[in-house]
């Protein structure tokens, strides 16, 4: 274990409010915290209590107005054989250009650039500069203001992030449905992570403006009653789906399987409140053939037969998350069966089954030879000789969690490790 301290960044006033964010992007596997200890002091600080400013998404209305006096005064100047523009001579860079140098500006940068010129005011607010928005980075101060400003510019908005936003008020249906029934007409993809705002009338929303979307995640929304999750299968084009850890019901995931038959990509990772996944693998198998990628992390009620039906069905799932079910036994044959219905599998995820055996791994080995990422976490039943035979039959094979399998101790991994380098095989960690 290893004890740090980040550097924090001053603020200049009193907050009962963090949020960690843990940059993992050089990692080469999943990061972990134990625990976070808070240090401050019993005095509170004599400071203003101010209030978190906006995002600087001012309303251009009122700079408008300035820059017209301010162009006036210069036109007054200026005679008939000097014309002066007072833009910096932006305006004989070609349109496309200068579009593409303001797209590596962010969202704050560009509503204070709107404000120098009327040229640089017309690029700034041109609707193809907002295609793709994340407002995510500014969670703390989005507001329903933000979104009203944002309005006339995102008239081609395709893809949108709202992650985080909206809590403890700042944004309200009234807000959003605003924005959502101004920009959401050529909508593909929408992000809303962890936005504890929404509701049921969000959700309505989205189904009556959103025709086009494919994409939509609604991971840790924990607080949309379960009703609310019905108004997603008007969304026939939905692609992927991302439910993890809502409050989604079997009769809803029925009835988006039922309509949403395009879906590639669905995550229903503890999803807890779905009485029966057989019943729901079965309805995939049914509508949803062309399934990619799916996430059952912690279904406490999936079964061999209904893993069966899954895989007979859903023949082309290149990555499946079937970690921490405790009803899927090895000795039924499903894993093996799996193995023979996915040639096309790349990631198989069976963390903490502890019924996964030589067989299972030896079938794998046989039958998925695109085979990229292995999670066997927990097992006791696989022995080296299984995995180096795996190791051997999948050449695309570049990550290997044995981690807390008994029969594989240090020495065996760093045997593999040295007969198949490219392979990082990951080992728990014990001090």
């Amino acid at each position: 274990a290893r004890q740090f301290s980040p550097k924090i960044k001053h603020i200049n006033f009193p907050t009962n409010l963090l949020r960690l964010e843990v940059n993992s992007s050089l990692q080469d596997y999943f990061t972990e915290l134990d625990a976070v200890i808070l240090r401050g002091v019993k005095e509170r600080p004599m400071l203003a209590l101010y209030k978190m400013p906006l995002i600087d998404i001012s309303d251009p209305s009122d700079s408008e107005e300035e820059l017209s006096e301010i162009g006036g005064s210069f036109r007054q100047e200026g005679d008939s054989k000097h014309h002066r523009t007072a833009n910096g001579y932006f305006d004989k860079l070609p349109y496309e250009l200068i579009q593409l140098i303001l797209s590596h500006l962010t969202l704050p940068d560009l509503c204070c650039l709107a404000q120098t010129c009327k040229l640089l005011h017309q690029h700034c607010c041109d609707p193809l500069q907002y295609t793709q928005l994340s407002l995510q980075p500014y969670w703390a101060r989005l507001s329903d203001a933000s979104l009203g400003h944002l309005q006339s510019r995102c008239t081609l908005l395709q893809r949108l992030n709202l992650s985080w936003t909206g809590n403890r008020g700042a944004l309200t249906l009234t807000g959003f449905s605003s924005f959502m029934r101004a920009c959401g007409s050529s909508l593909v993809c929408l992000e809303m992570s962890c936005c504890h705002f929404l509701n049921e009338g969000c959700l309505e929303v989205i189904s009556q403006t959103c025709p086009a979307l494919q994409e939509l995640n609604l991971s840790s929304c924990d607080r949309l009653p379960p009703q609310a999750f019905t108004h997603i299968s008007k969304l026939t084009l939905l692609r992927r789906l991302v439910l993890y850890r809502t409050k989604i019901e079997q009769t809803a995931i029925l009835s988006i399987l039922t309509f949403c038959t395009e879906m590639r990509h669905l995550n229903l990772g503890s999803c807890l409140r779905i009485d029966d996944y057989d019943v729901v693998s079965s309805m995939m198998a049914a509508r949803c053939r062309s399934m990619r990628s799916l996430d059952l992390w912690r279904c406490r009620n999936l079964t061999d037969r209904g893993l069966t039906e899954l895989v007979s069905g859903c023949r082309m799932l290149e990555e499946l998350d079937l970690g921490w079910c405790p009803t899927l036994q090895s000795s039924t044959g499903c894993f093996q069966q799996l193995a023979r219905c996915l040639p096309r599998l790349r990631k198989l995820f069976l963390t903490a089954n502890r019924t996964v055996c030589d067989s299972d791994i030896e079938e794998l080995a046989s039958c998925c030879p695109s085979l990229q990422h292995l999670d066997i976490l927990g097992t006791r039943l696989v022995s080296a000789a299984s995995l180096k035979k795996l190791l051997q039959s999948c050449p695309r094979l570049v990550l290997l969690d044995v981690s807390f399998c008994s029969q594989i101790d240090t020495r065996v991994v760093q045997e593999l490790s040295s007969l198949f380098p490219k392979v990082a095989i990951k080992k728990s960690f014990t001090q």
